[in-house]
């Protein structure tokens, strides 16, 4: 089942994707929230008339850096033994077509594709075999990156934490399983030129080990979000470029970069 939240007449609430063609999707409205017992409304509204806002609102972002060997190596990094996780604010997160903002405080803005794991239960202390009961689904994301704050300032909090560079969506894909997410194709395109295309199978820690470790150390809540890491071919952003996520059974992702102010 694909997941979005929406906004329709002032209202926001949750939906159930339906369709197979793009201009003849319609959402089933949620009656309840999707972490907790819900069932379908029945009521039917088309996606068109809606707004899409992020399909989650997580209480954390918790992201894993350089899970990508070659990515790692492209920018002069040396690949991690041990997950190397940090955090995005939730203040960061957009939605599908939400606005990018260039921050007034870098000068060299860069896309990460990456595939984005959604909790579904409070969990703590997660078995590598009780993985896949803790995840609720996957969604698209983008890890909207300074790169020249991150290289200047060594911490990661305003080069990758600043308002806008999170963007996730369009929705939450809940039928993946964990083997099937493991090996999806995600690729990232710029003004409909590719940038980045790769496989959930080069990562270096896959979706169990990265889950594993976060939550030896801090409790996971329904809705948070887990960015699994980008693969090879960051690049820059320019005010006014149209980037697009897409991964493999999920969806597209698409946002547009502007000045901010």
């Amino acid at each position: 089942m694909r997941i979005a939240r929406f906004s329709i007449d002032g209202n926001v609430a949750f939906g159930a994707v339906e369709g197979d063609r793009e201009d003849e999707l319609v959402l089933d409205i949620i009656k309840g929230i999707p972490f907790a017992d819900h069932e379908l409304s029945g009521t039917k509204v088309p996606l068109n008339k809606v707004r899409l806002l992020p399909p989650v609102l997580p209480n954390k972002v918790v992201a894993f850096g350089r899970n990508y060997a070659e990515h790692a190596r492209e920018l002069g990094n040396e690949v991690p033994e041990a997950p190397f996780a940090f955090f995005k604010p939730s203040t960061s997160v957009i939605g599908p077509g939400d606005d990018i903002q260039y921050p007034p405080f870098s000068e060299e803005l860069h896309h990460e594709a990456e595939l984005a794991v959604v909790i579904g239960r409070m969990c703590r202390e997660v078995p590598r075999e009780r993985v896949k009961d803790v995840i609720f689904g996957y969604t698209c994301a983008n890890d909207v990156t300074a790169r020249d704050v991150q290289k200047r300032e060594k911490q990661w909090a305003r080069a990758k934490g600043f308002d806008t560079s999170c963007p996730l969506g369009p929705w939450v894909e809940t039928d993946l399983d964990l083997d099937r997410a493991g090996d999806l194709t995600l690729q990232l395109t710029v003004n409909g030129e590719q940038r980045q295309l790769g496989r959930t199978s080069q990562m270096i820690h896959p979706i169990e080990d990265l889950i594993v470790n976060i939550s030896e150390a801090m409790t996971l809540l329904p809705g948070d979000v887990i960015l699994t890491g980008t693969p090879a071919g960051v690049g820059p952003l320019s005010v006014g470029d149209e980037v697009a996520v897409t991964i493999e059974g999920i969806g597209t992702l698409t946002n547009k970069v502007v000045k901010r102010g």
